[in-house]
């Protein structure tokens, strides 16, 4: 049954997202990476994406000797704004990397036109939007390629994981090229070491005891004592020895399994998201009000708060699962963003969002108990209007 667990879990995989091919990789990361060589960005060239972002997302970018050129968000989508876009372009943009924030669907009408007009190739950033629609076509269909993450807080998890998918069957074996060329295997202690922490995050993590739980891992990652989603390493402009590494065999047949339930996955965070949003508008929040082709199944459900370092220091004593997402525009904290070519005052919508954003979680072990809960400890730290 191993030979055939990856192939297995790629052919389901793109089956369900309205892909061609799809390539299994250890991380997101890694296929975004594979993507961007295969699409032969290298030294001197630009690639835009927002900048509101993860900056492990942007790390694939800066290994190849490219430029990362940041972009502002909709305040209310937090999704790159069209309407910024087209300044960032020059003669030396390759890429458009469109991410797909929390689950909303970017606009993709607007940001197409522009990249086609100017000739540029997008890749999607689906990583926190699996099941998202947009026009009623899945989010990753609008680009040349694009990636998805199934690590620890993603719609659902394989511990560690990515794919890469994309319609184009040339760009699927430079794709596969790049992995076949550059990949490592997962060694024996990483594969079991992420076979213990699946076991545990099935056994322990609720929401009560999630803080407490992320608290651990991060301790224990920066130990090596468990796999964690980001190495030290990492947070370099030097990839790291072993980066570009194969998807294990217990990820894929997880994976498989996770698929397989995530319709089910789906309506539940479909229902959480209704009733978040009566909750916080009965609460004094503004609802998002979303274009109708916007079609989004949220990862998580983002609310800007009034004091975002005491709402997150507070739900922790309170058993609350309270998300940070995004710390800073490059996501998280510790980042340096000189370093990667960010300046204070780049974008400005994101950088209030950093300050200001907090997410509540969908995931299935959240009830209509929990939302409530959550909702009213809330309260003492909002509303706030993002566009005031």
């Amino acid at each position: 049954m191993s030979q055939h667990t990856l192939p297995t879990y790629e052919e389901s995989f793109a089956a369900y997202v309205g892909a061609s091919f799809a390539i299994a990789c250890w991380k997101g990361r890694v296929a975004l990476y594979a993507i961007l060589k295969a699409l032969g960005v290298q030294e001197g060239d630009e690639v835009i994406l927002p900048g509101y972002t993860c900056v492990m997302a942007v790390n694939p970018v800066v290994y190849l000797g490219a430029t990362p050129v940041y972009v502002d968000i909709e305040p209310d989508t937090f999704n790159m704004d069209p309407a910024r876009l087209e300044a960032r372009v020059s003669d030396r943009t390759q890429l458009i990397i469109v991410q797909h924030t929390y689950g909303f669907p970017a606009d993709m009408d607007a940001i197409s036109e522009i990249a086609a007009r100017r000739s540029i190739p997008i890749v999607e950033d689906c990583c926190l939007a699996l099941g998202s629609r947009y026009r009623g076509h899945s989010v990753g269909s609008f680009g040349v390629a694009a990636f998805w993450s199934s690590q620890w807080n993603k719609s659902y998890t394989t511990g560690l994981g990515g794919m890469a998918t994309t319609n184009d069957s040339g760009l699927a074996q430079r794709i596969r090229t790049v992995m076949e060329q550059e990949a490592v295997s997962a060694d024996r202690f990483e594969v079991m070491m992420l076979r213990l922490q699946l076991l545990a995050y099935r056994t322990f993590v609720y929401p009560r005891s999630t803080a407490l739980a992320q608290r651990a891992f991060r301790w224990l990652s920066k130990t090596g004592m468990v796999v964690g989603s980001s190495s030290r390493a990492e947070f370099s402009l030097q990839m790291p020895d072993g980066f570009v590494k194969n998807m294990s065999t217990p990820q894929a047949r997880h994976g498989i399994k996770q698929l397989k339930r995530f319709d089910r996955s789906a309506a539940h965070r479909q229902r959480l998201k209704t009733i978040y949003g009566e909750l916080l508008r009965a609460s004094g929040w503004k609802p998002v009000a979303l274009p109708v082709e916007n079609d989004p199944i949220l990862v998580r459900y983002p609310v800007r708060v009034s004091d975002k370092i005491g709402a997150l220091k507070a739900a922790a004593s309170h058993g609350i699962e309270l998300g940070s997402w995004f710390e800073c525009p490059l996501h998280p904290i510790e980042t340096q963003l000189d370093v990667y070519g960010y300046t204070s005052g780049l974008c400005p919508v994101a950088e209030r969002a950093s300050t200001e954003v907090v997410n509540l979680p969908l995931h299935p072990r959240v009830s209509e108990a929990t939302a409530r809960k959550t909702v009213n400890f809330l309260k003492p730290f909002g509303p706030v209007d993002g566009r005031s």
